[in-house]
């Protein structure tokens, strides 16, 4: 039964992938919170991501999606919501202090965990699940590319792989820059490089509410 839908399963994957593997916001929220934090905190950030990802699939299961896609306010809501939260990351990057050189040595030698593994999780999960751009990507995927005669468990099964390789991804991002000499480096810069990838969230967010 699954070989029936191998072409639309690769297909689907093909795009996925491309989608994640481009920069964006889960992309500089990774990238941020390894650095900062460490190796095990940017991990669970990337769970987060990953898990984030089902919120997407099980509205597109339940039939929202499509109803989102009928009703103009309802995706008008979701961008705006998931803007908000965006500008909110990219707001609170854009204010980070500088730190001593000392300092910065000694957390990327010796990664002090400021922040609990459940916020970290939560963190990746929400700049995932309030995502717009993720809304309209399964918008998309799942009235173009899969069939409506696929059967329901075989959507699912599509959902469940998109997951998976979504936390996959960032958790190889997650373990790459919070090695120690890229930490180092990144830390070295300090504020500026989370101010830069404030700066980057925060055109995200004006890009999505520009096209409102």
């Amino acid at each position: 039964m699954l070989s029936n839908y191998l072409g639309e399963f690769l297909a689907l994957a093909t795009i996925h992938f491309l989608a994640v593997v481009a920069p964006g916001p889960d992309f500089a929220v990774t990238i941020r919170q390894s650095v900062r934090f460490g190796r095990l905190v940017g991990i669970c950030t990337a769970l987060g991501i990953g898990a984030g990802i089902s919120v997407h699939v099980l509205y597109t299961l339940l039939g929202v999606g499509a109803l989102m896609h009928t009703t103009p306010w309802l995706l008008t809501v979701a961008k705006v919501v998931g803007g908000a939260y965006i500008l909110y990351l990219g707001v609170s990057l854009i204010r980070s202090k500088p730190k001593s050189s000392v300092n910065s040595e000694k957390n990327a030698e010796e990664p002090l965990i400021e922040q609990s593994l459940f916020k970290a999780f939560g963190t990746g999960f929400l700049t995932n699940a309030t995502n717009p751009k993720a809304t309209l990507f399964f918008l998309a995927i799942f009235t173009t590319i899969i069939s409506a005669s696929t059967p329901l468990q075989i959507q699912a099964l599509y959902g469940l792989w998109m997951c998976f390789v979504n936390a996959l991804w960032f958790v190889i991002v997650a373990v790459f820059f919070s090695s120690n000499k890229v930490r180092l480096l990144f830390m070295r810069l300090g504020h500026w490089f989370e101010r830069s990838m404030g700066v980057i969230l925060i055109l995200f967010a004006g890009r999505l509410m520009l096209s409102m």
